[in-house]
């Protein structure tokens, strides 16, 4: 077990590169089962959540190789079974698009509950479900979720989304791309991972339309072919770094990025005094003055990303005035207030709102991770705060983020990885 040990109080100056889209990787990955054929995959981010993913490919019966660090090649026309291992599923939430997969391949899988990040509401799968017995499917949903097409192929159906679910839209897509007929998912997410997931599975023969729109059309195809397909950037990641500006002040140049995925971001940080300076593939963001309060909303695509809410609180809690976050998407996605209240924040929550009033330094101490996105806005806090500061369980964070203590120190952050000490193991951490 490792923790984050940061000295914190000093500006980011430098370049940092942009690694693959985590959310589009651990869906195009299982993607990759319903090819028959090989599949050639750039730009994956090495992270632990891909590493688990490929794992249970290999342990289903294709082939993987892995051609460097950042592409890997995946042969799906040997799989030997649709049960997935419980202890692999269990990992990581993106499990669930295995089912999609599976299904639209084999029509049929096994598939534990999914685990990954717990930040304190739920993450049901109901609408996952919802379409995948539209297409006729029968599904036993104990632990693991048995899914099986009647007559071994998935139909097509129209499904409407009772709610915006980016995984539902993603996996619904995955079990249509094979079916057999017309699909059409109503009130889909629009987020660019769905995009990249649909221009995939389309260079690989499938004809899917709509994908960026709140209506998606998918002619099932009788087989899909390989190739070779490249993931795009991290929206999520970059806007980390973004937001680690903000908090800490500097000049960061974020290098690999479409700056149209990052406009919802950049529109906040601009409200709260951040300079950002777009060109083709890169954004320059620089922060000298003080930080100026707003209000966040949570939203759908195009709106400001669930996923950017802890991290955007971090500068919150340093600007000037009272900010109010809401948080429209999850029921609760505040557990990391507590841990930036012991470094001085104040903030309070009420039910989906957290009221940030300004404070003028944070200072460091001992935290905790509680999920990837609230362990990175602990990093944020550490590397803006004065004095030291330890983070644990940071498990969570190394699940989304590609070499992040590497490109903190590459900008000139004081961040090292240490291996935890047997008596501090034994002491509970209370927050």
């Amino acid at each position: 077990m490792n923790k984050y040990v940061i000295n914190g109080g000093k500006p980011l100056f430098g370049e940092v590169e942009i690694s693959g889209a985590k959310n589009a990787a651990v869906a195009i990955l299982p993607a990759a089962l319903l090819v028959d054929g090989v599949c050639r995959i750039e730009n994956i981010p090495q992270i632990s959540d891909v590493t688990s993913l490929l794992r249970i490919i290999d342990e289903l019966g294709a082939k993987v190789r892995q051609i460097n660090l950042h592409t890997v090649e995946i042969d799906a026309r040997h799989i030997h079974t649709t049960r997935v291992s419980q202890e692999l599923a269990h990992k990581i939430r993106a499990s669930y698009y295995l089912i999609g997969a599976l299904l639209g391949r084999f029509g049929e899988a096994e598939v534990s509950m999914p685990g990954g990040c717990n930040f304190g509401g739920v993450r049901p799968i109901d609408q996952h479900l919802k379409g995948f017995r539209a297409m006729g499917a029968e599904i036993s949903t104990g632990d693991p979720i048995i899914a099986r097409a009647e007559g071994g192929r998935m139909k097509g159906a129209n499904v409407y989304l009772d709610v915006v679910s980016v995984g539902a839209t993603m996996n619904i897509m995955m079990a249509a791309a094979l079916a057999e007929g017309l699909t059409t998912i109503e009130n889909a997410a629009k987020e660019p991972h769905i995009v990249d997931l649909a221009n995939f599975l389309n260079s690989m023969g499938a004809d899917i339309k709509g994908a960026g729109t709140d209506t998606i059309r998918i002619h099932g195809r009788e087989k899909l072919n390989g190739g070779s397909y490249t993931i795009i950037p991290d929206q999520i990641e970059a806007g980390t770094y973004m937001a680690a500006v903000a908090a800490t002040g500097g000049q960061v140049l974020i290098r690999n990025i479409i700056p149209k995925h990052m406009d919802c971001i950049t529109a906040k940080l601009l409200e709260m005094g951040v300079e950002v300076e777009e060109e083709d593939d890169t954004l320059l963001v620089r922060r000298t003055g003080a930080l100026k309060r707003t209000n966040i909303k949570t939203m759908p695509y195009p709106g400001f990303p669930t996923d950017m809410q802890p991290q955007i609180a971090v500068g919150l809690a340093l600007a000037e005035g009272t900010s109010i976050v809401t948080e429209g998407v999850w029921d609760n996605r505040y557990r990391y207030v507590s841990e930036l209240n012991r470094m001085g924040a104040q903030i309070r929550v009420e039910g989906r709102t957290a009221v940030v009033e300004g404070v003028s330094k944070l200072n460091g101490t001992c935290v905790q991770a509680f999920d990837l996105r609230a362990g990175a806005a602990m990093v944020i806090a550490a590397l803006a705060a004065e004095g030291t500061t330890e983070i644990t369980n940071i498990q969570y964070i190394e699940r989304g983020y590609e070499q992040i203590v590497e490109k903190l120190r590459g900008i000139g952050a004081d961040i090292r990885s240490e291996k935890i000490k047997e008596e501090e193991i034994s002491i509970p951490h209370i927050s």
